[in-house]
Parts: C-alpha cells; sequence; structure tokens
C-alpha cells in the first residue's frame, strides 16, 4: 500500500474531527444563545462535504488494508462522534503502518 492512502486518511480524520468540533460549538451558541445561526449554517455544509471527503478516504484506507466489516464501520463513524477521530486515528496509523510499502525497510542480506 502506499503512504499517500494513510497520509490522505490521516488529513481528512483531523479535519473532519477539528470541524466536528467547531459545529459542536457552534450549535451550543445557536442554540444556548441564540446566535450564530448564519455561521452555524456554513459550518455545518462545510462539515458535510470534508466528511463525505473522510468517507471516501477512509474507505479507501479499509478497503486496501482488508479490513472486516465492523472495524471499517467504526473508522467511518469515527467522524460522526466529538474526539473520537482524534484516537481512532491513533490506532488506524499503529495497525496500518507496517502495511504501507517502506515503511519498514527489510534487513540487507550479504
Amino acid at each position: 500500500m502506499k503512504s499517500s492512502v494513510l497520509t490522505r486518511y490521516r488529513v481528512m480524520a483531523y479535519v473532519t474531527a477539528v470541524m466536528l468540533l467547531v459545529l459542536c460549538t457552534c450549535m451550543v451558541f445557536k442554540y444556548g444563545f441564540d446566535m450564530g445561526e448564519d455561521v452555524t449554517f456554513a459550518v455545518s455544509q462545510a462539515h458535510g462535504v470534508l466528511y463525505i471527503l473522510y468517507l471516501v478516504f477512509a474507505f479507501d484506507l479499509g478497503s486496501k488494508a482488508k479490513w472486516p466489516l465492523g472495524r471499517l464501520a467504526w473508522v467511518l463513524l469515527s467522524g460522526t462522534i466529538p474526539f473520537a477521530a482524534f484516537f481512532v486515528e491513533r490506532k488506524v496509523v499503529a495497525d496500518t503502518l507496517p502495511l504501507v510499502s517502506g515503511a519498514q525497510p527489510e534487513p540487507v542480506k550479504a
């Protein structure tokens, strides 16, 4: 597997997680303090588009890493739970890094 597949997933995992936290903050302001309705709408739309990209990249990584369906579902859903994507991303990278070509070069035999 190419390292770019893992890199794309990592970037989108962080971007999606941060946008979800921003969206949660906007929702608190919208419904708790009755302000920021336009900002909440814009952030929710941006998060929706970014989450779709996250789904595409996570599915691509999962199919190349040959994950079982349960694990793939958990990774895909982690973009909808605040803070979950940060923890899931670390676990995914730790488990997937050995599959990346060039990540661990084989020792040279003399």
